[in-house]
């Protein structure tokens, strides 16, 4: 198995490691109902994306039930 010639130091250690994190999604609001979103979905209240409706309402799926 190889092993590396020279230890790496702290700094580019920590440099590599910088990269390896969580982000926070980006949250906007819906432009029909004002809902919070993740950008680039569809809304799951009220189905808009882009001012466009894309999928039926929530609550007409439930009165089709």
């Amino acid at each position: 198995m190889p092993l590396p010639k020279r230890r790496f130091s702290r700094s580019r250690r920590d440099k590599r490691r910088l990269q390896i994190h969580l982000t926070v999604p980006t949250l906007s609001r819906c432009s029909h109902c004002g809902a919070v979103v993740r950008s680039h979905q569809i809304c799951s209240a009220c189905g808009y994306y882009r001012g466009r409706q894309v999928l039926a309402a929530a609550q007409e799926k439930k009165k089709r039930s």
